[in-house]
């Protein structure tokens, strides 16, 4: 548990909220929704502390993100010093609270701006500052390139490892209003789709508010179309259940698992030793069956290299999954291709245009995947007989846009 407390102790400045004057024209703005339960701070830099307030407040938040040349895909470029510098800094342009009106007229201007009337809502996880949250999200919209108005949920979590209970309980503390949003969105109709990013523990906050909206309405809105399950910190008995409630027309849900998480592991461990979802092995039984019957598809990170010393980050420092979450949501598809399988998305993404010629490493890293999507179960096969052809000395002759070219022009949109 020390090692994990050291691990987690950030380096940067507290109260980054306080805007500063746009400097760079080289930077690139992320412009936010946020709806929050948190209770206002007394110090304007933090704007808003991990307390519970009586009712949801709203703000009009702008990050600054600084160049590509001094930053890498998927990091958080945390100011050393206040106040920020936009140059090599996220600072903060804007940090304006909203009432409900005002919310509404923000909602309604950004929609109309997206080229297919999408929003995409995120919830952030356990031991989460405001700033965290804040600064988080705009890398991810940043790094990922999704077009939908983007509108943070942030609850309130008190940003430590200590404060494990109160954050559960401020994550079931927030169902109501999440659902309330949920509500509108669905009844407005300027909001044609609905994508949902949740992380750690803040997925166990977007099942249940699904999961009241589907009991309340009798089933969830077509609009709603993808579900993004990241590290899960979700007891998997209580997910099945969650599942069935939501009845049978439930939204894509793609579940991003990690046999390495060292959180979900400590997690694991305080709730009974019952498996969390993040750290499932899709591969096996019962998983492999149930994940199947609900359509769930699953991304396995296990292989990859990045994130955090836990393990747990990895959706949104690795440069080629944030870009493939946000290529499919702007894209306005699913994460698992008609044509094209997943595994194929993550191979390419991951090891590029030798995803085509059926690159070994590639391959193992399609393999979880194959077990859990049959797009990728049936090109895998092909990988490996095209493999072998070549070992073999045999020229690989391929053509258009078929299941061993991917990459082809056409193939992937």
């Amino acid at each position: 548990m020390l090692a994990f407390v050291l691990a987690a102790c950030g380096g940067h400045p507290k109260g980054v909220l306080t805007p500063v004057a746009d400097t760079t024209p080289d930077s690139s703005r992320v412009n936010m929704l946020i709806t929050t339960t948190r209770s206002r701070s007394a110090n304007p830099g933090e704007m808003y502390s991990g307390e519970r307030a009586l009712a949801p407040t709203f703000a009009d938040m702008t990050v600054s993100i600084p160049p590509a040349t001094v930053r890498k895909v998927g990091e958080v470029a945390w100011p050393k010093r206040l106040p920020p510098n936009p140059a090599t800094d996220f600072a903060t342009l804007k940090a304006e609270e909203l009432d409900m009106a005002g919310a509404k007229s923000w909602l309604s201007a950004s929609v109309r701006k997206t080229p297919d009337k999408s929003v995409l809502v995120f919830i952030h996880g356990f031991n989460n500052r405001f700033e965290d949250s804040v600064y988080r999200f705009a890398q991810i919209v940043h790094d990922s390139g999704v077009h939908s108005a983007p509108i943070l949920v942030t609850w309130p979590s008190r940003g430590s490892l200590l404060a494990y209970g109160y954050d559960r309980e401020s994550a079931n503390y927030t169902r109501n209003a999440l659902e309330n949003l949920f509500q509108y969105l669905y009844r407005d109709p300027e909001v044609k789709e609905v994508s949902i990013l949740a992380h750690s523990m803040g997925n166990w906050l977007a099942l249940e508010a699904l999961r009241q909206m589907a009991i309340r309405n009798g089933e969830l809105p077509a609009k709603f179309k993808n579900v993004m399950l990241a590290a899960p910190d979700v007891d998997v008995d209580v997910f099945r259940q969650q599942i069935e409630d939501m009845g049978e027309k439930h939204p894509n849900f793609t579940l991003f698992v990690s046999r390495d998480d060292r959180a979900l592991a400590v997690s694991r461990r305080v709730w009974g030793d019952v498996s969390r979802l993040g750290a499932i092995d899709p591969e096996q039984e019962p998983y492999k069956k149930e994940l199947e019957d609900n359509k769930i598809a699953v991304i396995d990170l296990t292989k990859i290299k990045a994130g955090d010393r836990l393990h747990h980050g990895k959706f949104a420092e690795s440069p080629e999954i944030v870009r493939l979450i946000g290529s499919r949501i702007s894209d306005g598809q699913t994460l698992t291709d008609s044509r094209v399988g997943l595994g194929d998305q993550i191979l390419v993404a991951t090891t590029g245009t030798a995803a085509a010629v059926g690159n070994a490493a590639g391959l193992v890293l399609a393999a979880p995947v194959a077990v859990v999507d049959q797009n990728t179960r049936d090109n895998y096969a092909d990988h490996l007989g095209g493999s072998a052809a070549r070992n073999s000395g045999r020229a690989a002759t391929t053509g258009g846009c078929d299941r061993t070219r991917p990459t082809a022009p056409g193939c992937v949109r």
